[in-house]
């Protein structure tokens, strides 16, 4: 029976905006105020791309610290995945391969992933496969989002949660214990309609009536996905601990998707990482309040600056979790490796 080799995360990288959007800016072209966003979602700011500056702009950036970290150069890449939603161009091409030619790769196969805001966790695993069965040395995954492109403006309930940013990893055989132990994905498209971009796709091509009507911006009914965040968050990563052979106890830093801090609250009470006044562990790693949902970009961001923190160190066991529309979900569990500073 072949040992199938383990793939471990050789670099990281993130990009943020410049532009950044505080609540009190959101309070002049909606009705809205700080109190009121920090109380029900945890965000004070987030950052919002420039008008010349699309999805794989981002997602480059991001791509290129990774490989820099990882001391490869793009040509040396065998497969580019970006999860995103938020795509260059409607359907086609894949935004994988705009970032493919940005970064200067070649002989690489390029895809996007579509699974939302659990792209990251769902992109990760492919990635993985790819290295461990032997078909590929150098794996980029990145995650990257220009939310802000399909926000209602005018609907305070939704277009005060979004930002734009983009993180990206490199995936390697790993030569120790290091790596992706396990993931946990899945899917049900019966919730399909709780979280959608209604109009654009095959089921209703745009018109001028649609447009007009906003149905090209992000519809959500935020009770019924607070709900299934609420229940799956800590489901989906108890399913990957428990393939990886270890418990929550094992956990030394949960790195969710930031959509909502009260999710991410009830996330880490079911993993067992609350303060004994009730608030959230250290070992959780939070930054919805300065840059909002960056959907597929949410969780690589959030790794990111919890490595550079230095809350993350060789041998901890990481569990990443996203979750969004679809509905989908999927969390991983990593023992980190040593990357490069």
């Amino acid at each position: 029976m072949r040992t199938l080799r383990r793939a471990t995360i050789a670099g990281i990288g993130k990009y943020t905006p410049e532009r950044v959007m505080t609540n009190d800016d959101l309070s002049k072209i909606v009705d809205t105020n700080d109190e009121w966003i920090v109380q029900r979602t945890g965000i004070r700011e987030r950052r919002i791309a420039a008008d010349n500056e699309a999805t794989s702009d981002m997602a480059i950036k991001a791509a290129q610290e990774a490989l820099d970290r990882a001391g490869i150069t793009a040509d040396q890449l065998d497969v580019i995945l970006v999860a995103t939603c938020t795509p260059d161009f409607n359907n086609f091409p894949a935004t994988a391969m705009l970032v493919q030619t940005g970064l200067g790769a070649s002989q690489t196969t390029a895809f996007d992933i579509s699974v939302a805001c659990a792209g990251f966790a769902h992109g990760l695993d492919i990635g993985a496969q790819f290295v461990e069965t032997g078909r590929a040395k150098n794996v980029l995954v990145v995650g990257a989002e220009k939310m802000t492109s399909v926000v209602n403006w005018e609907d305070r309930a939704t277009c005060i949660l979004f930002g734009d940013a983009a993180g990206a990893v490199l995936l390697q055989p790993s030569d120790d214990e290091s790596g992706l132990l396990a993931s946990d994905l899945g899917a049900d498209g019966s919730g399909a309609c709780l979280l959608n971009l209604p109009a654009g796709g095959s089921r209703h091509p745009m018109t001028p009536e649609l447009l007009a009507g906003k149905e090209n911006t992000a519809h959500m009914d935020g009770k019924a996905v607070f709900r299934f965040g609420v229940k799956v968050m800590g489901e989906t990563a108890l399913k990957a601990l428990q393939r990886a052979g270890l418990t929550e106890s094992d956990v030394d830093m949960l790195v969710p998707h930031q959509a909502n801090i009260r999710i991410i609250q009830a996330a880490a009470e079911r993993m067992g990482l609350v303060e004994s006044d009730g608030t959230i562990s250290k070992k959780v790693a939070v930054n919805i309040d300065r840059y909002g949902n960056t959907s597929a970009a949410s969780v690589p961001l959030a790794l990111y600056e919890a490595w550079m923190d230095g809350r993350v160190a060789e041998g901890d066991i990481v569990v990443t979790i996203g979750f969004g529309a679809g509905l989908a979900w999927g969390a991983n569990v990593i023992r980190w490796g040593k990357l490069k500073p």
